[in-house]
């Protein structure tokens, strides 16, 4: 159940993973009923798969929808190469750090897939942000039962702020650097195949 909620949501479906993987390690922790090590494997093996599929939906359908829809919401042929350049470059931080944010755990893979990361390296990171997200939810809840209950709401609201200020800085930094970055992504493009986007 577990693994099959997390790689649900790491494909993009709005689901409740996080607090899943907390409950069921705490329903371990307190009742010993469940072993904590089959709570970590389902949930570190639902994240990683789900973010393969997600990758391999998004790197087969992704381009052809932004492309066809991304005009109507400011998406330029431009800023679609912008973001393959910023994935190409950064791609690896891109997915490993939004796991750890709700919204962007969605859909980080299907970006990446999207914009055509490369994929050993999205591996890579997926795999070692999978295992640092729901393994350490899993094995920090057990470890600390029924004192999860008090600090979540503290904890909760202080990962919601970063992650809120992290976007936002993000936002304004891409909006200020845009021309810049898209200068950079078009030198970039001439000797790199890789960012060239074929019409539709």
């Amino acid at each position: 159940m577990i693994g099959v909620v997390v790689m649900l949501e790491s494909m993009g479906l709005p689901l409740p993973a996080e607090s899943l993987i907390i409950t069921g390690a705490l329903f371990c922790a307190t009742t010993h009923k469940l072993h904590i090590s089959g709570v970590v494997i389902a949930a570190v093996v639902g994240a990683v798969m789900g973010d393969n599929f997600g990758y391999l939906i998004g790197r087969a359908l992704g381009l052809k929808l932004l492309q066809k829809y991304g005009p109507r919401f400011g998406l330029t042929p431009n800023r679609l190469l912008l973001g393959r350049y910023v994935f190409l470059k950064h791609g690896g931080s891109v997915v490993f750090f939004g796991r750890f944010i709700a919204v962007l755990r969605m859909f980080v893979a299907l970006l990446a897939g999207a914009n055509h990361m490369p994929w050993h390296t999205f591996l890579w990171h997926n795999a070692l942000g999978g295992v640092c997200w729901a393994g350490g939810y899993a094995i920090c809840t057990y470890l600390l039962g029924n004192e999860v209950l008090r600090l979540s709401g503290p904890v909760g609201i202080l990962f919601g702020v970063s992650a809120a200020t992290i976007i936002v800085a993000s936002f304004f930094f891409l909006k200020r650097n845009e021309n810049r970055l898209t200068e950079e992504a078009l030198a970039a493009a001439a000797q790199d195949e890789r960012l060239r986007i074929t019409p539709l």
